[in-house]
């Protein structure tokens, strides 16, 4: 059996046929006959195998199969082959393999940022600086005050880019990203967010209203007037008569992060998306604010969603607000002290 470095050297002279445009153009073609394969939104029974495997390549070390979560991939006479009719496009076939034998032609290729060097080596575990991960968890901060700067809409993109490198149910990778890329628009969303609050805080005022609803159907209405009524009354006088941006804060962009409802778990994977571009807005020194009241109102009001183009069938998770901070700590931020619960499982005898 060949050894890796050999057949590393070996790559680059077989390559440049194998790695032919009518070669790639055919294999493509292939990634392509299924649309479905792309988008994540194929059943198991139908979802389309893009996954390929070089038999000059494969050095038959059978990584790649031990990693494979749909069992697409089996070992044949010695070398690593696609059997299965089904694939998840995890990719994790292609990261394990010592010879890049491997290719998954669903995916983007390559990973590249506009604004930020990539490196594609994986950092093995335990080899990361935990203390300085902590350090940029602890100091990204709920910004409120923001410079009256544009953001790059290639930082936005790159922003969203690095959102997709979160996990996601099933790894269906279903999520939706809507850019704002001006104070402009930022201004519209708010004023269409305000117009919701003002109907719901009419509605909110009228005690026989929210009486009858407590009667027969639920207290939401209450609730709603008990714990947000005043405060945002009091935010939307300062919008309408003064100009205050109570809601984004004068932020210059946002990037609302959604999810298409087929997803195995949409709310989730757009959260755990957004997290990931909270930490890196705040590497690439840009301010953040997750807006829940903007969220609420997307949900709820369907003239919003138009505007957004927001079509059926998809809903928005998260709103971040984003814009070059004009803010600056001295230290990160405490945090209320937790007590994790630790159940009993075991039976006991």
């Amino acid at each position: 059996m060949q050894n890796c470095s050999s057949l590393a050297a070996d790559k680059g002279r077989l390559r440049a046929g194998k790695d032919s445009p009518e070669v790639r153009m055919l294999i493509s073609a292939n990634a392509r006959a299924n649309p479905a394969a792309g988008n994540g939104e194929c059943a198991r029974s139908s979802c389309s195998v893009t996954t390929t495997i070089d038999p000059d390549f494969c050095m038959g070390c059978g990584l790649c199969v031990q990693v494979c979560p749909a069992r697409t991939i089996s070992m044949q006479d010695g070398k690593a082959v696609v059997t299965g009719t089904y694939s998840m496009g995890c990719g994790h076939c292609e990261a394990i393999c010592p010879v890049d034998a491997i290719r998954v032609e669903a995916l983007e290729h390559p990973f590249t940022l506009s604004a930020a060097e990539v490196d594609d080596r994986w950092l093995p575990h335990g080899e990361h600086d935990t203390g300085q991960l902590v350090r940029l968890m602890r100091s990204r901060r709920s910004c409120r005050n923001y410079k009256d700067r544009e953001v790059d809409r290639m930082v936005l993109e790159d922003l969203v880019k690095i959102g997709t490198t979160a996990p996601s149910g099933t790894n269906s990778q279903l999520w939706t990203f809507t850019i704002l890329d001006s104070r402009k628009e930022v201004i519209i969303l708010g004023e269409q967010v305000a117009r919701f609050f003002h109907k719901l805080n009419r509605m909110a005022e009228k005690t026989w209203l929210r009486f009858f609803l407590k009667m027969f159907a639920g207290d939401a209405l209450g609730k709603y007037y008990r714990r947000y009524y005043e405060s945002i009354r009091e935010g939307l006088l300062l919008w309408d008569r003064k100009g205050v941006d109570t809601l984004f804060h004068g932020a210059v962009a946002a990037i609302l992060v959604g999810g298409r409802k087929s997803a195995s778990s949409p709310m989730e994977d757009g959260l755990l998306a957004s997290q990931n571009i909270l930490l890196a807005a705040h590497s690439y020194g840009l301010g953040s604010c997750m807006i829940g009241f903007a969220v609420e109102a997307i949900k709820r009001d369907r003239q919003i969603q138009t505007i957004l183009q927001i079509p059926e069938g998809e809903s928005v998770y998260a709103v971040i607000a984003l814009g070059y901070p004009a803010e600056k700590y001295k230290k990160a931020a405490l945090r209320r002290k937790i007590v994790p619960r630790y159940p009993s499982l075991l039976k006991k005898s």
